[in-house]
């Protein structure tokens, strides 16, 4: 990536392009996609909003992230990014949803060390997960979550 902002400008000029929406369901990132996704100019006619589940109860009730999945799993997989992309796009009534869900650090949760990280894109295409590994403190996770979000929407919108 050229410059930080380039990537979500490309998101939202071929979101734009297409006529299609997005909206996110962030646990680590904490509402970090849909902030930087409103930083671009333009981006009010494609980002209809999102839901921060930081709490593992929220992932469930806000998201409708399978409880089931939950409790045999926990928190941070890639089912559950999907989930919460499948949640995002649902109740967001859009047509891209976005998915996050990992370990920030400095700690491990529940056997999961800082830095894997689970994203996921749902939309007409489908749901599409992946697992990330960034090195870094918080701030880099973090970020390296967000772009990698990004990156996985614009290979969907082509």
């Amino acid at each position: 990536m050229s410059e930080p902002g380039a990537l979500p400008r490309r998101v939202v000029h071929r979101l734009t392009e297409v006529g299609q929406t997005v909206a996110a369901a962030e646990s680590l990132t904490a509402g970090l996609v849909c902030a930087t996704l409103a930083e671009v100019p333009g981006s009010s006619a494609v980002l209809r909003g999102g839901l921060v589940v930081y709490a593992t109860d929220l992932k469930h009730v806000l998201a409708g992230v399978s409880q089931d999945l939950l409790d045999e799993h926990g928190p941070v997989h890639p089912d559950v990014a999907a989930q919460l992309a499948d949640g995002a796009r649902l109740r967001c009534e859009t047509d891209w949803g976005l998915g996050l869900t990992g370990v920030a650090g400095p700690a491990s949760q529940d056997g999961v060390r800082p830095g894997i990280v689970h994203v996921a894109v749902c939309g007409p295409t489908g749901a599409h997960p992946r697992t990330l590994d960034i090195s870094g403190d918080r701030d880099a996770v973090r970020t390296g979550a967000v772009r990698g979000v990004l990156e996985l929407l614009a290979e969907q919108l082509g």
